[in-house]
This record gives C-alpha cells, sequence and structure tokens, in this order.
C-alpha cells in the first residue's frame, strides 16, 4: 500500500505553500514514524517500530486506498450526508507530523446509520492520501468524528475531502491569517470562533468504506467517507 503524506497545510497558492512548509520544518520534531518511503521509518516499517503499532503491518482494513470504479458498488438508497454543525471556538495546533484545527466545545456532529458522531477536528495532508482510479490529488482534508460509547470504546468516522489547484477554497483562504503564524510545537493557538459549515463538500456522491487511521498506530474499524465531488 502506498502512503505518500507530508501531512502540511496548503492553501492552495503555491507562495503560500512554500512559506508556510519552510515553517512547519523548523518545528518539526520526529513523531516517531516518516512518510519517506525510503526510510527505516518509512510507511512499510511502521508495523515494526513499536509492538503497539503491529496492525500498520497485519492489519486487514488499512487505509489508504483507491477508490477505483472497478471495485465500488452503488447504493442508491444509502442518503445524502446528514451534518449538523455549529459555530464554536477553535484553535490551531502543530502537531509536529500536521497541523490541526480543533474545536474547543460541541461543533456539531454528522449522522451515520442512527448513530451521531460529533465533530472534534480536521487536518491537511498534501498530497492526497486516498486516489480515485489511482489518480493522487494535490490536498486532502480530514474531519474527525467520534461517538462516544458505554464501554469507552468511542467509534471514529472521518469525512474527506480532495482538492486539487485552483481557484482558492473559501474556508481555507479564511484559515490562511491564523495558519501563517505557526504555533510551536505541541501549542496551541485560539482562532476565534469557526463555522464548520463553511467547509462546502459539495454533491451528493461520497464514498464509504470500513478503514482504518493513516497514521500510527492505524486503528481499523474507523468508517470512512470520502466526497467524490473534487
Amino acid at each position: 500500500m502506498q502512503r505518500q503524506s507530508h501531512t502540511l497545510i496548503a492553501i492552495l497558492l503555491i507562495s503560500i505553500t512554500i512559506l508556510f512548509h519552510s515553517t512547519l520544518t523548523r518545528a518539526f520534531d520526529d513523531p516517531g514514524y516518516l512518510y519517506n518511503e525510503r526510510s527505516k521509518k518509512g510507511p512499510e516499517h511502521w508495523g515494526d517500530l513499536k509492538k503497539e503499532w503491529a496492525t500498520c503491518k497485519n492489519g486487514d482494513m488499512q487505509s489508504p486506498i483507491d477508490l477505483s470504479s472497478n471495485r465500488v458498488t452503488v447504493i442508491p438508497k444509502l442518503g445524502e450526508l446528514k451534518r449538523c454543525y455549529k459555530p464554536q471556538n477553535a484553535n490551531v495546533l502543530n502537531r509536529g507530523h500536521d497541523i490541526a484545527v480543533n474545536w474547543e466545545g460541541d461543533a456539531g456532529s454528522i449522522d451515520i446509520n442512527g448513530t451521531r458522531f460529533f465533530l472534534q477536528q480536521c487536518h491537511w495532508h498534501w498530497p492526497s492520501e486516498h486516489t480515485i482510479n489511482g489518480r493522487r490529488y494535490d490536498l486532502e482534508m480530514h474531519m474527525l468524528h467520534v461517538s462516544p460509547q458505554p464501554n469507552g470504546e468511542n467509534k471514529t468516522a472521518v469525512v474527506g475531502l480532495l482538492y486539487k489547484y485552483g481557484s482558492p477554497d473559501p474556508f481555507l483562504h479564511k484559515l490562511g491569517k491564523y495558519i501563517m503564524d505557526v504555533p510551536d510545537e505541541e501549542e496551541e493557538k485560539s482562532i476565534g470562533v469557526i463555522d464548520p459549515k463553511e467547509i462546502k463538500l459539495g454533491g451528493k456522491m461520497y464514498y464509504r468504506y470500513m478503514g482504518s487511521l493513516t497514521t500510527p498506530p492505524c486503528t481499523e474499524g474507523i468508517i470512512w467517507t470520502i466526497n467524490k465531488k473534487v
């Protein structure tokens, strides 16, 4: 499986991307794994680096995948993705391997088969982790949702959105003024109220499959919803 991601944010403008990359590099600290396929800490070796990460090597439902037309089954009655988001205070966090926007309180939820998954954060991968018919796109956003369970083992659902270079995306453009000044690693910076409804998924068709986290420990049982419209 090919994992080609530097997990840093891009704003669809080359000049901003270059400046952001140089800033993030200065704050980067090795999280214990790398994306460089030639490195001994690269994706092919993640499962060997720690026993807790063995699923990265031995798992049966590992993400990301190629969303090939040959393996997709159309389900007409699956229904439109039910989203109910609301404005909430948020902060920017430099996690070393990526930049994340975390909502501090209840920012709303999505409904999957009658279960509510509450939005926690969003982050970006560059280039995209998932591919469609073999094509890798310029950027991929992940919106992480969690559904608390009585036994404490929360369920996780991720909504993904793919980007290609072109006109500025309104949501990314709005965040630009906050993320250009990248906080130090593990430091959170408040960015005020951010409305996740401003994330425009577009279209009513999407891919859904059961997969895993795309970084160690590669936990499986993650519900993936990838928007079909790029």
